[in-house]
Order: C-alpha cells, then sequence, then structure tokens
C-alpha cells in the first residue's frame, strides 16, 4: 500500500496541469565539508499542492493540502500541519505563496522586504526537541509571488536549500 501510495504521488508530481519550474537542491552537512547538490523541478498548483522532486525522484517535498510528506536519504517523513504545530504556519504562508495572497502574520513569522523580493523567515513556536526543522526561510518575487528560494534550517547550522530558477 505504501509503494502504490509513493507512486501515486510520483504521478501526481508529474502530471500537473501547471508548468515544472527547475530547482536546485543543496543539502548542507556541518559534519561534511562538500554539500550535496542535486537538480529537479517544482511544480506548484492551487489552492495548496507543491512538489519539489530532485535527484531523480529519490529526494522530494510534497505538500497537499494539510499533508507534508518528505522523502530524504531513503527515509519518508509524513505529517500533517493540523497536528504537527511546526508545520502549521508553514502551510498558511504556502498556501498564501501559492495563491498569491496576503502573507499571514504571526508571532513566529517575519517579512522582510529587499529588492522586489520578500524573505518570509518561519521559526515555529513550541517543542524544539523532536522538530525536523528549527526554521525556514523562503523568498518570493513581490509582484508575482512566484518562489524563488526555499531553505529548511536543521539544529546544529545543517540545512536544505532549494534554489529555483
Amino acid at each position: 500500500m505504501k509503494k502504490l501510495i509513493l507512486i501515486l504521488s510520483l504521478i501526481i508530481c508529474h502530471v500537473s496541469l501547471s508548468m515544472a519550474q527547475s530547482v536546485t537542491r543543496t543539502q548542507h552537512r556541518t559534519a561534511i565539508t562538500q554539500d550535496a547538490v542535486t537538480t529537479g523541478s517544482m511544480t506548484i498548483r492551487k489552492p495548496d499542492y507543491i512538489c519539489i522532486s530532485t535527484n531523480s525522484d529519490k529526494e522530494q517535498l510534497i505538500m497537499e493540502g494539510t499533508k507534508f510528506t518528505m522523502t530524504m536519504g531513503g527515509k519518508k517523513h509524513v505529517t500533517d500541519s493540523r497536528k504537527n504545530p511546526q508545520f502549521a504556519t508553514f502551510h498558511k504562508v504556502l498556501k498564501a505563496v501559492i495563491n498569491n495572497q496576503p502573507i499571514p502574520g504571526g508571532s513566529d513569522v517575519v517579512v522582510t522586504p529587499k529588492n522586489q523580493q520578500k524573505t518570509i523567515s518561519i521559526t515555529p513556536e513550541g517543542k524544539k526537541k523532536r522538530q525536523l526543522f528549527s526554521s525556514f526561510e523562503l523568498v518570493i518575487d513581490e509582484h508575482s509571488s512566484a518562489i524563488r528560494q526555499l531553505r529548511m534550517n536543521q539544529k546544529g547550522g545543517n540545512y536544505i536549500h532549494y534554489e529555483v530558477r
């Protein structure tokens, strides 16, 4: 059943009504001297679907409604923003960006405009011990709301950075 769901996710990710954009994914680990860099694509559909797929679909980040699925290093992580407060604000912000709506405010969101772009910093509040990511940084075009960069920061200076072209 899990394989079927993964296959369906891949099909949905590639067969989309919107055009895919090129993405470069950089995974930085402080303990390793060289970053892991892969390329792939990002597909977005309204109202709240995004699929970033790199390394021949071996690394994926999928937001489908409130459900987040991340495949990384052969491991699959699944969560729901209704149950996981770390992703609640992240979901609201991504949904607003996808639909070209105002960015929702909150104590865990900081929006900084610069050079025709907005940098949206999200630092989830609450328990830090079991969080996969300590913060998120999203850079969008100020006029079109197109995603330019996504950085997901982890503990100890590690991060995953997506650059969209």
